[in-house]
């Protein structure tokens, strides 16, 4: 379907064009009429299938119909989790509205305060904002949002995985009852469709690749590994395949800069981001790797939202994520814009467990192909409790090491109820004729 027939205005279909957009994607053929009718909406889509020109596109065909001239007042409002996606889905905006007279802007926090309250007085149409820089601007009063006509939630699912929501419910105490709402979510969760419930009303579910169904356009691969062969394994996969640019996602921030780190040790220039590099640091360094000016971009999953790269071949798992869904957001780097991609998991034994949810999630197998010289050796572990001679326990007991000894001990006899008559038994006359002896005795006496 072609997007001049959704009913855009001439001005944002040459915007569109000049970007490549022609065809509309299977979550704009629903969500784009949609948003015409008015109604909330609750829509799970994959990222890289087109959601954000999906809610952008109609929302900026409603304001240009009550557009006048010299007022600009927030008419929109975009709640996005992290400064990364903020920026992008802000880049989007200004691209869609390049020949529109609406205007926009992008809150967030770790930048300056006071340019973008100025930003804000000079008057704005669309405010695309995390939840708690734009508390704090409305905290400050310089933002109105009295004529607020649209929210929406862009990833809701990683809103509520960082504990967003009481952010999130104190701004829309601030917005006017009537409004349309959308949440947009990678995973309709049941936590995600709770928090429907509490700011849709009656809304319509659109449900394109969602649930956990990665791309389709994205080939996945896990290569067993034992752990501490993995960072040996990434730059070998990265040499030997001749990879360009290579987005790597690693759990933890001091991973991040330790595998960022053995990286360029290795001749291969890296860069890294996580929550605690400033955010001109950041995006610097995702600019870089865009154009192509580092080859290797190590992330962890918190930094990486928003990275929107459309010829990214190659996203490498150094590790399975804390939440399950975030291996969605991961894969999801790559095979954008109906481009193929390719995301590679590296699987360590201990991760068996989190991997069997992630499968559980996307509904398959992911295909496993194993590297000679890196497969972690399998040991028998026998179970029960019984337990042969060459089978012995390794772990110490509860006060340290036990002692061993090579002299056999000699096995103690069982205490009996027998035993604590023993002293009396001693005693016992040993025949009847000591015994009547005895009692003789005592009768003379």
């Amino acid at each position: 379907m072609s997007l001049a027939t959704l009913g855009l205005s001439p001005e944002i279909l040459k915007a569109l064009k000049e970007k490549g957009y022609e065809n509309a994607t299977p979550i704009q053929k629903e969500l784009i009429p949609s948003m015409f009718s008015g109604r909330d909406i609750m829509a799970g889509a994959q990222t890289g299938t087109g959601k954000t020109a999906g809610f952008v596109l109609p929302i900026l065909q409603e304001l240009m119909k009550e557009f006048k001239e010299g007022s600009h007042a927030p008419r929109a409002i975009i709640i996005v989790p992290t400064r990364e996606l903020a920026r992008q889905v802000h880049e989007n905006v200004e691209a869609y509205s390049k020949y529109l007279p609406l205007k926009s802007t992008v809150l967030y926090g770790g930048s300056n305060m006071t340019s973008q309250a100025n930003r804000l007085k000079q008057g704005v149409d669309i405010v695309v904002s995390t939840s708690g820089r734009l508390l704090e601007h409305i905290g400050k009063k310089n933002v109105n949002l009295e004529r607020v006509n649209y929210l929406v939630l862009d990833e809701a699912d990683t809103i509520l995985d960082m504990g967003f929501v009481h952010e999130v419910t104190q701004v829309i105490a601030q917005l006017p009852a009537k409004r349309q709402n959308v949440l947009i979510s990678a995973t309709l969760s049941g936590s995600v469709k709770r928090l429907a419930e509490q700011i849709l009303q009656r809304p319509k579910l659109i449900e394109v690749d969602s649930m956990g169904t990665s791309a389709k356009n994205v080939k996945q691969v896990i290569h067993p590994v034992s752990r501490e062969l993995k960072m040996e394994l990434l730059s070998f996969l990265i040499g030997s395949k001749n990879y360009q640019q290579v987005l790597v996602f690693v759990r933890k921030k001091q991973e991040a800069d330790e595998v960022a780190k053995e990286l360029n040790l290795s001749g291969l220039k890296t860069f890294v981001i996580h929550g605690d590099k400033s955010s001109g640091v950041r995006a610097r360094a995702l600019e870089a790797f865009k154009e192509g000016k580092t080859r290797v971009l190590v992330a962890t999953d918190i930094a990486a939202r928003g990275i929107d790269i459309p010829s990214l071949e190659v996203v490498i798992n150094y590790d399975i994520p804390h939440v399950t869904g975030d291996f969605i957001h991961r894969i999801g780097r790559t095979g954008r814009a109906g481009k193929q991609g390719l995301a590679i998991t590296l699987l360590s034994p201990k991760e068996e467990v989190a991997l069997k949810d992630v499968e559980r999630l996307m509904g398959k197998a992911i295909e496993r192909v194993e590297i000679d010289g890196y497969t972690p050796k399998v040991e028998k572990v026998q179970r029960g409790a019984r337990k042969t001679k060459e089978v012995k326990k390794k772990t110490d007991g509860a006060f340290g090491k036990k002692k061993s000894s090579t002299a056999p001990t000699k096995k103690k006899r069982k205490v009996t109820k027998r035993d604590m008559y023993k002293t009396f038994d001693e005693a016992k006359p040993k025949n009847k004729k000591d015994k009547s002896s005895k009692n003789s005795k005592r009768g003379r006496r």
